[in-house]
């Protein structure tokens, strides 16, 4: 088990990257981030606009490590959902994983990588796309039902991705 901190939340009602990225974000909430959000098996993440998409399923949830991101970025830079201090998630692909705020363990299947798009040009800055690449987290189904808050946690890898270690 490892010590992480979850330090943002964000659930996106909205789709407000799309279209050309020349064109910049559509408008929406000011603020997507929130201090804590309900996780639903096969389903993903209560109020996101990718809940309970069929398309989606096996990348309802996004996690990216602050490590990877420059000073300033947050989530809705990145329309990640989770964004962690303390592990290498990308390392994790593969893997079934835990996360635990402290309402009990929510488990993840690590499916894919979360690549960069141009997006990440506009909204982080130039060059932000070719920097993230490998490190623009990871795309999961969650496995079970939950809570996760912001603060502290603990990560585990139950499966795959060197779970021994």
């Amino acid at each position: 088990m490892t010590e992480v901190e979850v330090l943002q939340l964000l659930v996106s009602p909205a789709h407000r990257l799309a279209g050309r990225p020349s064109d910049g974000p559509s408008p929406g909430p000011s603020d997507e981030r929130v201090p804590r959000v309900e996780v639903r098996s096969g389903l993903g993440l209560i109020g996101d606009r990718y809940y309970a998409r069929p398309a989606h399923r096996d990348a309802a949830v996004t996690i990216i490590a602050a490590e990877n991101l420059p000073a300033g970025a947050d989530l809705r830079h990145t329309r990640r959902n989770i964004l962690l201090r303390g592990v290498d998630i990308d390392a994790c692909v593969g893997a079934t994983i835990s996360l635990d705020c402290g309402t009990g363990p929510v488990v993840f299947a690590v499916k894919r990588p979360a690549r960069p798009c141009a997006w990440m040009d506009v909204t982080i800055g130039p060059g932000a796309q070719r920097a993230l690449r490998g490190r623009g987290g990871v795309r999961c189904i969650p496995l079970s039902d939950g809570v996760l808050t912001l603060g502290p946690a603990t990560f585990r890898i139950v499966t795959g991705a060197d779970a021994a270690s």
